[in-house]
């Protein structure tokens, strides 16, 4: 498995952001301003500690991409929506 789809988590500013990537470890260091990202993202402009609260794995990017855009839609949001409340309350996340 090649490829993963994940949901992030800024608790101070209370957002999601959902997206895909091919090396996981050094994405969520670019989120957390570890490693450069762009002034401009989403997760710069939203500042604080973004942490990792759900992933999967795929063989390839085109699933990956297909499940980021599933996990966007309204259905998909509302089950992200469950996980960070359960990640607040310390509930083992997948």
């Amino acid at each position: 498995m090649d490829f993963f789809t994940y949901v992030i988590y800024n608790e101070k500013k209370d957002k999601i952001y959902i997206g895909q990537t091919k090396n996981l470890e050094e994405r969520l260091k670019r989120h957390n301003g570890i490693l450069k990202n762009k002034r401009n993202s989403f997760t710069s402009k939203n500042s604080g500690v973004w942490n990792l609260v759900y992933k999967e794995e795929f063989n390839t990017r085109r699933e990956a991409m297909g499940r980021e855009k599933e996990l966007k839609s309204a259905i998909g949001r509302k089950f992200i929506k469950s996980i960070t409340k359960d990640s607040s309350s310390d509930a083992p996340i997948a």
